[in-house]
C-alpha cells in the first residue's frame, strides 16, 4: 500500500471511529432535552393556558390561583429559556420558550389598558387637562400669533412687494396685489367643482401641519424657533387679510377660512404652546435639573401634540367636505364659530378632575 493510500485509509478509519461517539453525544443531548422538558413541561403548559385565556379576553375563566401564580410561572419559563440556551438544547424547544416568555411578558409587565380604554381616557379628560396645564404658554403663543398677523398686515400695507415674500407662490395664484374684486371673490365662491380651490386648501393644510410639527419639535431650543415660526406663519395670514380687506371682502375671506381655520389655527396655537412649554421648562427649570424639567414638560407636551394630530385630521375633513358643500359666508361663519366654541368648551369648560 502506498503512503497516500495509507493516509486515506487512516482518515476513513478515524471517521468511522468518531461516528459512534457523535451518535452517542447526540443521543445524550436528546435525552437531556427530553428530561429537561418532562421536568418542567407542566408549568409551561399551565402558563400557556393562562396566557391564551387572557389574550382572548376571557379573564373570568382564569382562576384566582392561576392569576396569582402568573408572575412565578413567567419567571420559571424565563429561567428555563436561559438554561436551554446555555446548554444548547434543541432549537424547537428554545423557539417555543422564547415565544411563550414574550407573550407572558406583555401580560406581566406590559400595559394594563387596551388602546381603546387609553383613547377614552385621553378624550375623557387627560388631553384637556394637559392643555389647561399649559395656560400661560397658550397665552404667549396666542399673543405671538396676533402679533404676527399685525406685522404681516403692516408690512404689506407699507410696501406691497412684501406680499410676495410672505405669501409663497403655492398660496398666491390669483391672490396678488392689484387683483380685482371680481377675481378675488371668484377665489372664495363657486369653485366646488374645480381643482383650484382644492389645491389651495391642500397647500394651506400641508403648510399648517408642517408648522405645527416644527413648532413642537424646535421647542427644545428654549422656544426661540417656535416663536419665530408662529410669527412668520401668521404674517402670511395678515398679508392675505390685507389683500381681501382692500377689496371689501374681509368678512367673506374670514368665513371662507373659518370652516377649517378655527380648528387648524387652534391646533397651531396648541403646538406652539407645547414647544414653548418645553423651552420654558429648559430655560427656567426651577429646583429640578434641566433634563428632569424638560422630560416632565415633554411628556405633557407630547400628549397635547397627540391631540393636535387629531385636530388636524378634523380640519382636513372640514376642509375637504364642509368647504365644498357650504358656499355662503353666513353658513361658513356658523360652522367655523361652532367649531371654535366647541374646542374652547372642550379644553377649558370640560373638566374631569384629571391631573397631569
Amino acid at each position: 500500500m502506498t503512503p497516500a493510500n495509507a493516509t486515506i485509509a487512516q482518515k476513513i478509519g478515524g471517521w468511522f471511529s468518531k461516528a459512534p461517539e457523535q451518535a452517542v453525544a447526540a443521543e445524550q443531548a436528546a435525552l437531556r432535552s427530553d428530561r429537561f422538558r418532562l421536568e418542567r413541561e407542566g408549568e409551561w403548559k399551565r402558563l400557556e393556558a393562562v396566557v391564551t385565556q387572557m389574550e382572548a379576553g376571557r379573564m373570568r375563566r382564569v382562576s384566582d390561583e392561576d392569576l396569582l401564580a402568573l408572575p412565578a410561572l413567567y419567571r420559571t419559563a424565563a429561567s428555563s429559556l436561559s438554561i436551554a440556551r446555555e446548554t444548547s438544547l434543541d432549537a424547537a424547544l428554545i423557539a417555543y420558550l422564547e415565544t411563550l416568555t414574550q407573550r407572558a411578558w406583555f401580560l406581566v409587565y406590559g400595559p394594563r389598558a387596551s388602546l381603546w380604554s387609553w383613547f377614552k381616557r385621553f378624550l375623557g379628560g387627560e388631553w384637556s387637562a394637559s392643555v389647561r396645564a399649559m395656560g400661560s404658554d397658550i397665552l404667549i403663543a396666542l399673543a405671538l400669533m396676533v402679533a404676527g398677523t399685525v406685522v404681516g398686515w403692516m408690512l404689506v400695507e407699507a410696501n406691497p412687494d412684501w406680499y410676495y415674500s410672505l405669501v409663497s407662490s403655492g398660496f398666491a395664484d390669483e391672490r396678488v396685489p392689484g387683483a380685482s374684486q371680481e377675481v378675488l371673490r371668484g377665489t372664495l365662491f363657486g369653485h366646488q367643482d374645480k381643482d383650484g380651490l382644492t389645491l389651495f386648501a391642500a397647500a394651506l393644510f400641508s403648510n399648517n401641519a408642517q408648522v405645527s410639527i416644527m413648532c413642537f419639535a424646535l421647542g427644545f431650543a428654549f422656544g426661540l424657533p417656535t416663536m419665530l415660526l408662529l410669527i412668520h406663519n401668521t404674517a402670511l395670514l395678515g398679508a392675505m387679510l390685507w389683500l381681501y380687506h382692500g377689496k371689501g371682502l374681509t368678512l367673506d375671506f374670514v368665513g371662507w377660512l373659518s370652516i377649517h381655520g378655527t380648528t387648524e389655527l387652534f391646533a397651531i396655537l396648541l403646538a406652539g404652546a407645547a414647544g414653548l412649554h418645553i423651552g420654558r421648562a429648559m430655560a427656567f427649570p426651577g429646583n429640578a435639573s434641566v433634563l428632569d424639567a424638560a422630560a416632565a414638560a415633554g411628556r405633557r407636551a407630547a400628549q397635547v401634540m397627540t391631540g393636535v394630530v387629531l385636530m388636524l385630521i378634523v380640519a382636513a375633513v372640514l376642509e375637504g367636505f364642509a368647504r365644498q358643500l357650504v358656499d355662503d359666508t353666513p353658513a361658513r361663519l356658523t360652522v367655523g364659530g361652532f367649531m371654535l366654541v366647541f374646542w374652547i368648551g372642550y379644553f377649558f369648560a370640560f373638566r374631569r378632575g384629571v391631573r397631569v
